[in-house]
């Protein structure tokens, strides 16, 4: 199958299961409220997505360092960066990345993630995956785990939306795959992401429109509610769905007229702290998740956006690239963990950073699994832009983790150091990523829903268990 069959099947399937969580009826009834009596080590997520497929072996997993040079052989070059220390004894980061590897002994990486085998590599199915922890396609529209967060733990403040999601477009490659997974699906619209793709225009996303006075937005929104109630602007699904919607809408009113709103402006931070996250939109949407756990949100995530062929999926010319993307994400995520630990909220706050897989220069997948090569890499390059990972990777990638009850100083899992670099030592996969960020909210593992007669779980079949040596 060629890569433009299997986007478009993964659309169709998609779309489909959207348009079933529309039509179902209130899954509520089924709910547990599982997290009663269970002690949470954090209250607050904030996921940084890598969107694209970040090499653990040029990052927080680096190998040998074997330079450019013509001639060179591609089977040779497992880093393409050379290593530097961290605070952690022991264990390098890749060059590039030295605020963040000087603080490694405030966090805990994982150094084996092992990413699905969905069949193929499709960037869109493998971060449907990763956050739903349900391989596409799904009969219904699984939600986000954002989404279950949001309905579980409710918001914080009531004002601030519970789900938050900054920097990704929905208008690039892949949009409407990029929609499949950024929803609440069965769970209705109040729980889904509050959408925010440039943090440096944060604050026009809760303004009313340009031209548009503050009391005709008030008029159009009631109007809006009463043709809604009246069923007179089409179908829009069940009756839960439809009133679902409504209150996510209600939430958006609310914050409109907070104070509160003042956390997505940010030009009320100071200058000097403004222009070290300034590194881009990556960087500016770890200044505004800061701010807006500051004021309350309990979800977050921060993408360095994913397009296709742009960002860290570095399909060619990756030692470049990467290297341009390690500027746009070390100071900011750095400054993001000691300015949450300077203020005491890193204690309650589970901050993350991951990625859809890995990468390497030969390998396409996994051993065992490997799937069709997408890119040309030479057996000799002669050509820096043929210098980088450019092909995808499943079996070996790195997670960091800060805060919200994490071991600091550690390091869970272990890769190979020749190729292929491949986890082996303490595998872990998106089920028990999934529980391990559950558990230390005080979520249960059996928290589900009843959709449609059956239940569905946060991770599947409710089987999954918290990898407990992530936790102090």
């Amino acid at each position: 199958m060629n890569r433009y069959y299997n986007r478009r099947n993964f659309l169709k399937t998609a779309t489909a299961g959207t348009l079933g969580a529309l039509a179902a009826g209130a899954p509520l009834a089924g709910f547990l409220n599982s997290c009663s009596g269970k002690q949470a080590s954090a209250d607050a997520v904030i996921l940084l997505w890598m969107a694209g497929g970040m090499a653990h072996t040029d990052t927080f997993d680096p190998k040998a360092y074997t330079p450019f040079e013509k001639g060179l052989d591609s089977n040779r070059v497992l880093s393409t960066f050379p290593s530097i220390p961290t605070a952690l004894d022991g264990i390098s980061f890749s060059e590039g990345l030295e605020s963040m590897a000087s603080l490694m002994d405030r966090g805990t990486l994982i150094r084996s993630y092992v990413a699905g085998d969905l069949g193929h590599i499709l960037h869109s199915r493998h971060q449907y995956h990763w956050h739903t922890c349900y391989e596409p396609p799904q009969t219904v529209s699984a939600p986000h785990i954002g989404a279950w967060i949001a309905q579980e733990l409710g918001p914080k403040n009531p004002v601030v939306p519970p789900f938050i999601n900054i920097g990704q477009r929905m208008t690039v490659g892949e949009a409407e795959e990029l929609k499949a997974f950024h929803t609440a699906g069965f769970l209705g619209s109040e729980y889904g992401p509050f959408m925010i793709p440039d943090p440096s225009a944060g604050l026009d996303a809760v303004k009313p429109p340009a031209g548009m006075s503050f009391s005709r937005f008030e008029r159009r929104n009631q109007l809006y509610t009463e043709l809604l109630d009246q069923n007179a602007i089409g179908d829009l699904g069940s009756d839960y769905q439809k009133e679902s919607f409504k209150r996510s809408m209600e939430q958006a009113y609310m914050l409109l007229k907070s104070p509160e709103a003042k956390a997505f402006d940010l030009r009320e931070e100071p200058e000097e702290q403004y222009a070290v996250y300034n590194t881009g939109k990556f960087g500016l949407g770890c200044l505004m998740a800061r701010r807006l756990i500051e004021q309350g949100a309990r979800f977050i995530s921060v993408t360095s956006e994913y397009e296709p062929f742009m960002g860290w999926d570095t399909h060619e010319n990756g030692h470049v690239r990467v290297g341009d993307m390690k500027k746009l994400i070390d100071a900011p995520v750095a400054q993001l963990i000691k300015d949450l630990d300077r203020t005491g909220h890193l204690d309650r706050t589970l901050v993350i950073v991951a990625s859809e897989f890995s990468r390497d220069m030969v390998m396409e997948g996994r051993p065992g699994a490997e799937v069709l090569h997408q890119v040309d890499q030479p057996d000799v390059i002669n050509d820096i832009r043929n210098y980088g990972m450019h092909r995808h990777f499943t079996d070996g990638c790195s997670i960091l983790m800060f805060g919200g009850g994490i071991k600091k100083g550690s390091v869970f899992g272990k890769t190979a150091d020749e190729r292929p670099c491949k986890t082996i030592e303490n595998p872990i996969r998106i089920e028990q990523i999934h529980q391990s960020v559950y558990h230390a909210l005080g979520i249960d593992q059996q928290k589900h829903a009843m959709v449609e007669g059956r239940p569905f779980y946060t991770t599947p079949d409710g089987v999954h268990l918290p990898e407990m040596a992530l936790f102090t």
